[in-house]
């Protein structure tokens, strides 16, 4: 694994190339997907249909085709073994009980004057998942994604998910079950953000749009986004580790492999400041790729956008990190805590040697839907506020609006908008 000095003559350079990681030429991908876009907007189920032959390589015979059925998720819940269930049960628990810490709440306050302001906090009306299928299994990205919307008080939750050779993945639906949805299509990519962005006769159109995807799903996200609200643009994945002379090698180099095995674009970056520590690393890193079943993808990832560098200090380190703001960041020296106040930008913060993002992943309970290529500087996880919105409250009393009146029309005068100020002077007027 490349190892490189915060002193080195080229290291600005590297850095550089560390922080662009998540740039990519989307000109030819928007091209294709305002094109699926501009289809499922005209044609509907026509399109979606003609979509899914093209992309996802079978026939769809009828509109009740696109459907999954409640009882296929019930079926699918049934067959899975009793340790799996459990597993997705306990996960389920500890995820709803986190994310109901995070329920915003309405407020009014009285004012002297009569005045009365307030907030009123309630949830979207429905709520799309866009949940990755296939060949790979997500049950876990269902469970993020539904929980909060269900915390949040959703009432209708549609989940998408492709189904490559109409084959749909049984654990995503076994979790569909266990979070009671409503309802799930077979659809994948950009045609599903387009199908839930501007409804079809079979989907409706949802108010907010969440869930991971590859860059044409990410693509369409950002090209419906006002049409409907969207939780983020996320990129591959990738994880930041932060270690000291104390972090285990062993411990370290197979964090970062857990984030290079998902794709050869996920970025696997450590900042330490033990140069024996960085090397050490770097040969686990080796010896654990050997024993990977995606070996072949965590080595080109490790190779391509992998980096161990080897800081100063510590307070080296962590101004370096926060740069980079990568979507996981593990905490692997003797005072974790102690250094919680000066990180300023992760997605998740994983402190200490028995916290491996992996756990984040599945059991922990805050989201695992992150920012990712440094936009933890200005998004946040996915959370219950994703799937709710606010409403101001507002009402003044003839006191209030006698003393605060002049002042409201003169600023409206001065923008010119006359209705605007005689709005206000008319009350005034009739209220002498």
């Amino acid at each position: 694994m490349k190892i490189i000095n915060t002193n080195d003559a080229n290291f600005k350079s590297e850095f550089e190339n560390i922080l662009s990681r998540a740039k990519t030429d989307i000109k030819h991908v928007s091209a294709i997907v305002t094109d699926i876009i501009d289809e499922i907007v005209d044609e509907g189920n026509k399109a979606v249909k003609a979509h899914i032959e093209k992309f996802d390589k079978w026939e769809v015979q009828s509109d009740e085709d696109l459907m999954i059925s409640q009882e296929d998720m019930k079926k699918a819940y049934e067959n899975i073994n009793d340790d799996l269930k459990k597993a997705l049960h306990i996960a389920y628990d500890r995820i709803k009980s986190y994310h109901e810490k995070q329920l915003p709440k309405s407020w009014i306050d009285f004012e002297k004057n009569g005045t009365v302001l307030g907030q009123k906090v309630t949830p979207v009306d429905k709520a799309g998942l866009y949940i990755p299928g296939g060949k790979a299994a997500y049950p876990s990205s269902l469970l993020m994604n539904a929980i909060p919307a269900i915390v949040a008080g959703v009432e209708e939750i549609v989940v998408c998910t492709p189904t490559p050779n109409n084959e749909i993945n049984e654990l995503v639906l076994a979790a569909c079950h266990i979070c009671n949805v409503s309802k799930a299509f077979k659809v994948g990519g950009a045609s599903a953000i387009a199908a839930m962005a501007y409804g079809t006769e079979t989907i409706p159109k949802v108010d907010v749009i969440t869930g991971p995807g590859n860059i044409f799903v990410a693509t369409a996200k950002k090209l419906v986004f006002g049409e409907v609200n969207i939780d983020m643009i996320a990129g591959p994945s990738e994880i930041g580790i932060l270690s000291d002379e104390t972090a285990k090698p062993k411990y370290l180099a197979i964090d970062l492999l857990s984030q290079a095995e998902h794709d050869e674009m996920a970025s696997s970056i450590m900042i330490t400041t033990s140069s024996d520590v960085a090397s050490k690393t770097s040969d686990e890193v080796e010896a654990y790729l050997k024993t990977l079943s995606r070996e072949e993808i965590a080595r080109k990832s490790i190779e391509e956008r992998g980096a161990i560098i080897v800081a100063s200090s510590m307070d080296e380190a962590i101004e370096l990190m926060n740069e980079i703001a990568p979507e996981h960041l593990e905490v692997m020296t003797t005072n974790a805590f102690e250094l919680l106040p000066k990180i300023k930008h992760a997605g998740a913060i994983f402190l200490g040697e028995n916290t491996p993002e992996p756990i984040g992943d599945y059991i922990a309970g805050p989201n695992h839907t992150l920012p990712t290529g440094s936009t933890a500087k200005f998004y946040s996880p996915l959370n219950v506020e994703n799937f709710m919105k606010k409403s101001s409250i507002i009402n003044f009393s003839k006191q209030a609006i006698d003393e605060l009146g002049e002042a409201c029309a003169i600023l409206a005068d001065t923008e010119g908008l006359t209705a605007h100020a005689e709005s206000v002077r008319v009350r005034l007027r009739e209220g002498k």
